[in-house]
């Protein structure tokens, strides 16, 4: 019996997929557990039209992203930090603290989960923090670290 799985199951597929399985573990186990439906020809255009609307949305947030990108690199954001003698620095920038400034400073909100420090800033100057927007859009922020 074709089957098409509603969610992810393991050893059989991902959500979406049709796989083709023995009567009664369609029966017994996929249909009765809600985890997937009949392959007939109704929930087959279902699934073709869901997989299109999904393929539309897809492709409206990489754009939205895109954009999002363009904005961020064209931006600067500056930041200010604690120093001691001799330019010493005290503690260092975090995401949330840049996350926060992009806000205040370029109006753009930035989920500081996307912003991916590979370490923790702390000198004075120019530093360019990867920003992960998308799977497929990856852009940069210049970030001003200044003594306050």
């Amino acid at each position: 019996m074709k089957v098409i799985l509603l969610e992810d199951v393991k050893s059989l597929g991902k959500k979406g997929d049709v796989v083709n399985v023995n009567d009664g573990y369609a029966r017994n186990f996929l249909l009765k557990t809600k985890k997937g439906i009949e392959a007939n020809g109704k929930n087959m255009n279902d699934l073709k039209l869901q997989k299109a609307n999904a393929d539309k949305v897809a492709q409206e947030n990489l754009e939205a992203a895109k954009e999002l990108g363009e904005q961020i690199a064209k931006g600067k954001i500056e930041v200010s930090i604690k120093t001691g003698e001799g330019g010493k620095v005290f503690g260092s920038v975090s995401s949330k603290e840049i996350a926060q400034a992009a806000e205040e400073q370029l109006g753009l909100k930035i989920d500081k989960k996307k912003i991916q420090l590979k370490e923790q800033i702390k000198s004075l100057g120019v530093h360019n923090v990867p920003i992960k927007l998308h799977p497929k859009v990856t852009t940069e922020l210049k970030v001003h670290v200044v003594e306050e």
